[in-house]
């Protein structure tokens, strides 16, 4: 068997692992190192076993990974989002879908200092869901938008993918959190714009709730959230200032959020060691995925595969427009079945070559993977947003009237992403600025 074939073979084995539910990072795993025993030998296959796992973990750029979580986690463990979500609340009171949409942009806020979809989603739902039924809202609409505003966290930086994504690709990871800033805000934007047309066209979707807030209560919401701009100014601050490295940058702010937490008496120790714990266990899963995908990427160049595809690509001729078409359609179809980390350690060894030779900017389109990532996130079977949601409601709403609720929040997303293939700017535009 030539090793074009073992390459293919390896990716088809692949796939099927991963289509009997063989955990990512095992399957990744495990078809790398058989592939490379077969090209190489066992020896070359457990030397890479026992160098490649310690010098991705001693990266300096990764680990930004589990300081970003774990100023998430505080965040979270301190109640900074029950705080922010409250005032979200009190301030779009009146407007049609108020609690809606202080969900959308309390998840655009908590994403700012949480960089996790995952963590956004938990955190708003065990908030927002209960508030939102609680006034009639419609289950669809409640539980749609917390599932879809919880992915705001792939795109508004500090980003856990961006970084994961900058480090595959050698790109610069404070580019990457420029260039989903605009992307990111346009898509709460637009997201809260549907909601508030949709309940002023259909009052019954969202019910006014009953009462008045006083200005005094809304300006002693502002005034309980003081740590968050504190925080984003911080973080985002020192980096682009250039006092900070995105990974020093990732300690001050979960250094800054826990000082804050402790001086209000807003982290006892009981929710300190979950908020590590919690930390812990998420950076384990990434860096587990991610060892495994770089093993895939040794793998693919050994057996020619990459170059292959390459030549092919070449030969076809096609523009811009149909390769990102392409790219579209392939990230959408494998994240009906896998989770988003998967997707993208997956997909970029196989495609990154292309990437390059193409000529195509790496930071256009490390924003277009995240974007194409954030929807899967909300797509059947998997969709990883809807089952948190799921979680959080129990048997109060239907699976499918989730999925249901969710119908135009991904009309919005199908919208975005056309923007920002047609309009690199959009994405390219802030980072330039930067240069």
């Amino acid at each position: 068997m030539s090793d074009l074939m073992v390459g293919a073979s390896g990716v088809c084995i692949l796939l099927v692992l991963m289509a009997l539910r063989v955990p990512i990072a095992v399957a990744l795993g495990t078809v790398s190192i058989g592939g490379i025993v077969i090209l190489r030998g066992v020896d070359p296959a457990l030397g890479m076993l026992r160098t490649m796992p310690y010098e991705f973990g001693s990266s300096w750029t990764l680990s930004a990974v589990p300081m970003f979580l774990l100023m998430g986690a505080f965040a979270y463990h301190s109640g900074l989002t029950k705080l922010l979500y409250n005032a979200a609340r009190l301030w779009l009171f009146r407007t049609p879908g108020g609690l809606a949409l202080a969900t959308n942009f309390g998840s655009a806020g908590f994403a700012a200092v949480s960089g996790s979809s995952l963590a956004t989603t938990a955190s708003m739902g065990r908030l927002a869901i209960p508030e939102m039924l609680r006034f009639g809202y419609d289950r669809g609409l409640a539980t749609g938008t917390v599932a879809a505003s919880g992915t705001l966290g792939a795109l508004i930086p500090p980003s856990i993918l961006f970084i994961i994504y900058g480090w595959f690709t050698e790109q610069s990871i404070s580019q990457l959190f420029l260039a989903g800033v605009i992307p990111g805000l346009l898509t709460a934007a637009l997201f809260g714009a549907m909601i508030v047309i949709r309940c002023k066209l259909n009052p019954a979707l969202a019910p006014q709730p009953e009462g008045t807030v006083t200005l005094r209560e809304r300006m002693e919401s502002l005034r309980a959230i003081w740590p968050l701009p504190l925080l984003v100014i911080g973080v985002l601050g020192s980096i682009y200032g250039g006092v900070a490295s995105p990974t020093e940058a990732g300690a001050l702010g979960a250094a800054m959020t826990m000082v804050i937490s402790l001086l209000q008496r807003r982290l006892p120790f009981s929710a300190f060691k979950r908020a590590v714990l919690e930390a812990m266990r998420t950076t384990a899963s990434i860096f587990f995925i991610a060892i495994g995908a770089i093993m895939l990427t040794r793998f693919l160049a050994m057996a020619g595969l990459s170059s292959q595809l390459v030549i092919l690509v070449s030969s076809l001729d096609l523009n811009t427009i149909w390769i990102m078409l392409a790219l579209v359609g392939i990230y959408l179809l494998l994240g009906m079945f896998l989770d988003p980390l998967g997707v993208m350690l997956l997909t970029l060894p196989v495609f990154l070559p292309v990437f390059n030779a193409l000529g195509l900017d790496l930071i256009w389109i490390g924003v277009i993977v995240v974007k194409l990532i954030e929807v899967s996130l909300l797509t059947p079977p998997v969709g990883m947003n809807v089952y948190v949601v799921k979680s959080v409601v129990g048997d109060k709403v239907p699976l499918g009237t989730i999925f249901k609720g969710l119908l135009w929040f991904l009309a919005c997303e199908a919208v975005l992403i056309a923007l920002l293939i047609s309009f690199p700017g959009l994405s390219l535009w802030l980072p330039s600025m930067m240069r």
